[in-house]
């Protein structure tokens, strides 16, 4: 049977259709509640799938700059969405793509709040260096819990459930050669072929009890580990890296480890890079926001922090790539820093 638990007052969260952050907690890094703290997991907070098209065309008909487009239709018939600022074809290009697996929600919230923020004033000419994409919400049918299988095991609560696979249960992340499902073949034919893009950071999120030198991790990242990807797009993968750890690890409540991937081609990280020449970064945040496994899922209270790493990677990228300090990162920090494992006591 599905799992309930007690329903507690959110806080340093999301609200309604929006996102509010508030300030994390310094030195709360990766210490934020599990599914076993102390309240819980409420989906209901999230954009629905309604919610997310509503506020990306109320973006749109607020920001100059941007332009929305349907990219293809999930197998349940929704709408799948590319988010574009493409001021001058001849800048680079970064794809930030979220939601492949439809529980990792978090970092489409962050997305979303990215897009309102480079219509603000803070974002003004950075714009005139970089192009940016934004893919936010891949496996839309999974996010609202519309597929053709059950869910009953689930723990999170509110109106529905997420899960990682699509609607006839297939990981979209490991689609990305046969492209058999209908999103991974419309971002592949539709955005990963139609445009001349030269950077993505694909963001997921993992379980809760990840650790490195001692300490929980806020995320963890990595390049492309296929032998198979040119030298010269690894490196670049590894600049980009760079960009996100010195953003993020800086911070009180940031602490990122390697993550441990495979080389496999079906993944996008590295599937993308080889078939494209793409530079590609996985970023994958702390915990989720539903699962059937308790240890994945991700306290309430945990959201503020996230949502905020999320939109400071995004933000740190495309500066570095508008600026081109991107270009004089040393990678050399990946040779020491240590690959996470797994907190076996609490």
């Amino acid at each position: 049977m599905r799992n309930k638990l007690l329903t507690l007052t959110v806080t340093g969260a999301l609200v309604l259709g929006g996102v509010s952050i508030s300030s994390p907690t310094v030195n709360a890094v990766g210490e934020g509640p599990n599914y076993g703290g102390n309240e819980m997991v409420n989906n209901s907070i999230l954009h629905t799938h309604e919610e997310l098209v509503d506020f990306l065309h109320k973006q749109e008909a607020k920001q100059d700059h941007m332009e929305l487009e349907v990219i293809g239709q999930s197998v349940q018939g929704r709408d799948l969405h590319l988010v574009k600022y493409m001021q001058d074809p001849e800048n680079p290009t970064i794809l930030f793509l979220t939601q492949q697996h439809g529980n990792e929600a978090l970092t489409t919230e962050g997305a979303l709040d990215f897009i309102k923020h480079l219509g603000t004033q803070k974002m003004k000419g950075v714009l005139d260096g970089v192009n940016v994409l934004v893919v936010p919400r891949l496996n839309v049918d999974g996010a609202m819990g519309d597929v053709n299988f059950s869910l009953d095991d689930y723990v999170g609560d509110g109106d529905y459930n997420l899960t990682r696979y699509n609607a006839e249960q297939v990981d979209l992340n490991r689609d990305h050669v046969d492209r058999i499902q209908p999103e991974t073949k419309a971002l592949h034919d539709n955005v990963m072929g139609a445009y001349d893009i030269d950077y993505m950071i694909d963001l997921h999120h993992q379980g809760t009890q990840s650790e490195r030198d001692g300490d929980l991790v806020s995320g963890s990242i990595l390049y492309p580990t296929t032998e198979n990807a040119d030298p010269d797009v690894v490196t670049k993968s590894k600049q980009l890296g760079a960009v996100v750890f010195d953003a993020i690890d800086s911070k009180g409540w940031g602490h990122l480890g390697k993550y441990n991937g495979g080389s496999a081609e079906t993944i996008s990280r590295n599937g993308i890079a080889v078939e494209y020449g793409i530079s590609t970064l996985l970023f994958e945040m702390r915990g989720m926001a539903d699962h059937y496994y308790k240890p994945y899922a991700l306290g309430q209270k945990s959201n503020g922090y996230l949502i905020k790493q999320t939109v400071e990677t995004l933000d740190a990228t495309t500066r570095a790539i508008a600026d081109g300090s991107v270009n004089e990162k040393d990678v050399s920090f990946w040779d020491t820093l240590s690959y996470q494992s797994t907190r076996t006591t609490e």
